[in-house]
């Protein structure tokens, strides 16, 4: 349970991230960001770059696989 805390904690810790969801028992950590802040450019660069604090502050087996997801809802009602 340790281990998932770090790895939300530690993908939080990026600018722009708004929630982080580790799943599978910590082989994968979902990170939303905020869609105004984080382009489809930054948000590949971000996943990168968590990736690598990962290898770097963690012991893990295995691999864990980290998914940016930078969603826009656009919502129009016709009367």
């Amino acid at each position: 349970m340790k281990r998932l805390e770090t790895l939300e904690a530690l993908a939080k810790s990026f600018e722009g991230v708004a929630k982080t969801y580790a799943i599978q028992a910590g082989r994968e950590v979902r990170v939303v960001v905020e869609h105004d802040k984080i382009d489809d450019i930054i948000a590949d660069k971000l996943s990168h770059d968590i990736a690598t604090k990962i290898e770097q502050e963690m012991e893990y087996p295995g691999q864990i696989k980290v998914t940016v997801i930078r969603e826009v809802r656009k919502i129009s009602y016709a009367k």
